[in-house]
């Protein structure tokens, strides 16, 4: 990946917070003409900073209700057993992310389901049952005090703005 220059990160940060602007909006925002903007933004997604554009739908309003996050020790901590891990979560509608981490937790999951026994099959059913699982606790959320996808594009900048 090449090194990003401030037009290329606040094209980055425009598309972040309104992927469906125009590019003609977009450019008239970062402050340059159309047909470059296009070019740096067809550049950015062939890169691999831009992996998708996505509706950021209401979960609660579709039925989903109950969010939890499920923390996973695994028996053995085998590259190959972890692979085998994640790909299992890959496919499990319910798991939402899944994150290997440092610690005494191998992966947290986050997981919604409609309803929590729906989430208990699932539970009881396919993740405890799972290959090489060795426990699962898991949280219910109660409520979300913040939701922010994406990167905190103005925390880069300033340290960017401070680096000589």
């Amino acid at each position: 990946m090449s090194k990003l220059d401030p037009i290329d990160r606040k094209i980055l940060a425009e598309l972040q917070a309104d992927g469906r602007m125009t590019n003609v909006e977009l450019a008239r925002r970062v402050g340059i003409s159309a047909p470059p903007c296009l070019r740096r933004v067809r550049s950015l997604e062939e890169e691999g900073y831009i992996r998708g554009y996505h509706a950021d739908v209401d979960a609660r309003a579709l039925g989903f209700e109950v969010q939890v996050f499920a923390m996973v020790g695994l028996i053995s901590q085998a590259e190959a057993d972890l692979a085998a891990f994640e790909e299992r979560c890959r496919n499990w509608p319910l798991v939402r992310e899944c994150h290997m981490l440092n610690g005494e937790v191998d992966f947290i999951l986050k997981c919604v389901a409609p309803d929590l026994s729906t989430f208990q099959r699932f539970l009881t059913g396919e993740l405890t049952a799972a290959d090489n699982v060795a426990s699962v606790k898991t949280s219910l959320v109660i409520r979300c005090a913040k939701d922010a996808p994406g990167l905190p594009f103005e925390v880069l900048e300033e340290r960017l703005s401070r680096v000589p």
